[in-house]
């Protein structure tokens, strides 16, 4: 968690709190070393002075917002009371929750409990959403696989035994054909690529070049 504020004994108060919480902690005492601090080290808590030198809290959060993955930072405000319109502008710049100061340590600790239990149901909110994602998106491959193999066994098929066919009428007359042989070849080629469909469990992507990806059909799937 980074606590910024430029008052020292709210940094003490708050640090002394999050502590008893038992979550790690870095401080800093104006704007601007809140943003490096933000940006080196990327907590997923961020309690900010809206009121701080050099730039003040409003600003770090828009900026924090602004960053990759910023959304999934919470941002809580310590503020002061009586201030419809500061308030206004706290949830204005992304703020998620704010303290009014002064406060006690009781105060912060349970809104400092509420954010983790926030955060906490975020996450499992997030994982959820993206379990649900890749259950899908495997859904989709399978019906995709099923459809491939359904349109390339048949004509697969009839063009390997038409092959083969040839290839004994030729062996009979002791001749090749070199022309012949590739056609094979390539056919049962395809036939591995259809097989290897056919067993796709979980499916991985590879990157290709020009940023595309594909599925990986050439690694070896788990057997359960």
């Amino acid at each position: 968690m980074l606590v910024a504020d430029d008052d020292p004994l709210v940094r003490l108060l708050v640090v002394a709190v999050v502590a008893e919480l038992g979550l790690e902690t870095e401080v800093a005492c104006d704007g601007g070393e809140a943003w490096r601090t933000f940006e080196e080290w990327r907590p997923n808590v961020v309690v900010l002075d809206a009121d701080m030198p050099i730039v003040d809290g409003i600003e770090v959060c828009r900026r924090i917002r602004e960053t990759e993955d910023g959304d999934q930072v919470f941002v809580m405000f310590l503020a002061g009371r009586d201030c419809p319109e500061a308030l206004q502008s706290l949830l204005d710049a992304g703020a998620d929750d704010f303290i009014t100061k002064p406060t006690t340590p009781e105060q912060l600790r349970a809104r400092l409990m509420v954010t983790r239990g926030r955060i906490s149901q975020e996450r499992t909110r997030r994982q959820a959403e993206a379990e649900l994602s890749r259950a899908r998106w495997l859904s989709g491959i399978g019906e995709a696989t099923l459809s491939l193999q359904h349109e390339i066994n048949n004509p697969l098929t009839a063009l390997l035994g038409s092959a083969e066919l040839m290839r004994m009428e030729l062996r009979d007359r002791g001749e090749t054909s070199e022309l012949l042989e590739v056609i094979h070849e390539q056919a049962l080629r395809i036939a591995e690529v259809v097989r290897r469909l056919r067993r796709l469990k979980n499916p991985e992507s590879v990157d290709l070049v020009g940023g595309s990806r594909m599925i990986d059909l050439w690694r070896e799937q788990a057997t359960g």
